[in-house]
Parts: structure tokens; C-alpha cells; sequence
């Protein structure tokens, strides 16, 4: 499908992680919400924060967006995005056109202590292969976007818990 010749070209958000990280949660890219907010998962019904508030016991839906990154990190957890960039039009990642990948290779570096790479949807796993090559372990997570409606809240909640047990960023039941 031809991109039209006004889309703008989009630029992603910058990682939120450091050196302490165990485990980066990739999603695919900023929906427009969290681009104009400049936030990660900034869409009041993504689940993204409600479901990190409940692994670890905070309310992170009330909490700024400089709290949430600090209490990321304060867990050992980076987030990032597959996309460096790219052409869309809205949120949904079958829009993506003309994407340009972020450096996943250069992750094992910037990220010493990294344990896992979990992806946040199918968007995202469709690059597992660049993840996979880091020699880490890597996950698909159901996507905590308001259009994954399938799933329950409680059923996302359960299998993030258990990828996140097993990086060591969150507490055992």
C-alpha cells in the first residue's frame, strides 16, 4: 500500500533505561496520544501503567510521567519501542508504514545487566529476530493496547506478572 506523499515522518520516544536494567518491555510505537504527550503508553485506556501498578503495588494511573519512568527504573525495567521512527496515520500499528528500526543491537551495552526482552504485542514480536540475536531471553506480551479487547485485564496482568517474576522486577506472588 502506497504511502501518501504528506504523510509526516513520526519520531519515537527516547528508551527510558540504564545501566541497572534486567528487563526491557519493547512496544511497536507511540500511538498519537503518547507522541503528544511525549510519554510511553500515554492513552487513558492503555493498560500498560495500571497493569505495572499492580505487579508492584503502586498507583502508577495517578502518577506524572516522570514518576512512572523513576519507578520503571527504581524496578529494574526499561521501556522502549521497536520503531525508531516511521509513517502513520492515527494509532494503530497495521498503519505503520516506512518504519525505521531503533538500535537493538547496541541493547547488551547500553543495558549490562539486561536478563530478558519482553514485546508488548504482535507488532513488536515481528521483530523478536533482532532481539533473539542479543542471546537473552525473549517474550511476547499481550498487547496492552485498548484495541486488544480479547484479552482481560486480569488475564494481561497475569501473564506480564510471570515475565516479569522471571526478570526479577517483580515480587513473587
Amino acid at each position: 500500500m502506497p504511502v501518501p506523499a504528506d504523510m509526516a515522518r513520526l519520531i519515537g520516544l527516547p528508551p527510558v533505561l540504564d545501566a541497572n536494567t534486567r528487563l526491557l518491555v519493547l512496544g511497536s510505537f507511540p500511538g498519537v496520544a503518547s507522541l503528544r504527550a511525549q510519554c510511553y503508553y500515554g492513552h487513558p485506556q492503555n493498560q500498560f501503567w495500571k497493569i505495572l501498578g499492580a505487579l508492584w503495588s503502586l498507583d502508577l494511573m495517578r502518577a506524572s510521567d516522570a514518576e512512572r519512568q523513576a519507578a520503571a527504573l527504581h524496578h529494574r525495567l526499561g521501556i522502549w519501542d521497536v520503531y525508531a521512527a516511521c509513517e502513520r496515520e492515527g494509532s494503530l500499528d497495521t498503519a505503520i508504514r516506512a518504519a525505521e528500526l531503533n538500535d537493538l543491537a547496541g541493547l547488551r551495552q547500553r543495558c549490562p545487566q539486561l536478563q530478558a526482552i519482553a514485546h508488548n504485542g504482535g507488532e513488536s514480536f515481528k521483530h523478536a529476530r533482532h532481539t533473539q540475536a542479543l542471546g537473552l531471553p525473549v517474550h511476547r506480551l499481550p498487547s496492552t493496547s485498548p484495541a486488544n479487547a480479547s484479552w482481560s485485564f486480569e488475564r494481561k496482568r497475569a501473564a506480564w506478572a510471570e515475565v516479569f517474576r522471571g526478570a526479577g522486577v517483580a515480587p513473587s506472588p
